[in-house]
């Protein structure tokens, strides 16, 4: 069986690649917290070539979400399948502090 990582990077791939995930959700019958909630046997027959299921039975995308403004982040874990997705499966830049960067 064949296995995808998807990798999601920018403001506009991360709002792409979220709506793919709700897509594909739902095609699975994956509820927004990542447990199986369908009625067919087809949708779990493939399912992990998209998400790795946990050792708590709730089904976890293989993906990673990049960009380097943490907002762009934050939307994501703040929308409707925001918990979907591992705290790990975030990567962004850090804000600097203010005296970073300044010369004296």
């Amino acid at each position: 069986m064949r296995e995808i990582v998807h990798i999601q990077a920018g403001q506009c791939g991360n709002q792409i690649g979220t709506k793919f995930w709700e897509v594909i959700s739902d095609e699975h019958g994956i509820d927004p917290a990542g447990g199986y909630v369908g009625d067919s046997a087809l949708q779990l027959e493939r399912i992990n070539v998209y998400y790795n299921e946990s050792s708590s039975q709730k089904y976890v995308p293989r993906a990673a979400l990049v960009d380097l403004e943490p907002g762009t982040m934050d939307s994501v874990r703040s929308g409707p399948f925001g918990q979907l997705f591992r705290p790990d499966n975030f990567i962004f830049a850090h804000p600097q502090r203010e005296t970073e960067g300044k010369q004296e």
